[in-house]
């Protein structure tokens, strides 16, 4: 069955990085787009990046942009979300999600606290 767990969450100062990742297994990985969403507390959850399965293409939630790269390696089915800079508004559950025949899959997320 499809499976993702994520990992690398913990508590940062403002201005400190993080490297997340998601562990996939029981599917094609190599051939599903992957994405990385968060939900803070209070709100709802929402995409902050996405990467495609072939050609490695990226986007992201504005409020994310050139702080968070998100990256894949194929060969340990391993998805990886680097995050620079953050701030304590990035204070969140963050989880990976792909789709996989229709169905939306998700991880029980990695929780990320950012405060000094």
């Amino acid at each position: 069955q499809v499976q993702l767990v994520e990992s690398g969450g913990g508590l940062v100062q403002p201005g400190g990085s993080l490297r997340l990742s998601c562990a996939a297994s029981g599917f094609a990985f190599s051939l599903r787009p992957m994405s990385w969403y968060r939900r803070a507390p209070g709100k709802e959850r929402e995409f902050i990046a996405g990467i495609d399965s072939f050609r490695a293409d990226t986007n992201y939630a504005d409020s994310v942009k050139d702080r968070f790269t998100i990256s894949r390696d194929n060969a340990t089915k391993t998805l990886y979300l680097q995050m620079n800079s953050l701030k304590p508004e990035d204070t969140a559950l963050y989880y990976c999600s792909t789709n996989v025949g229709g169905l939306n899959y998700w991880g029980n997320g990695t929780l990320v606290t950012v405060s000094s």
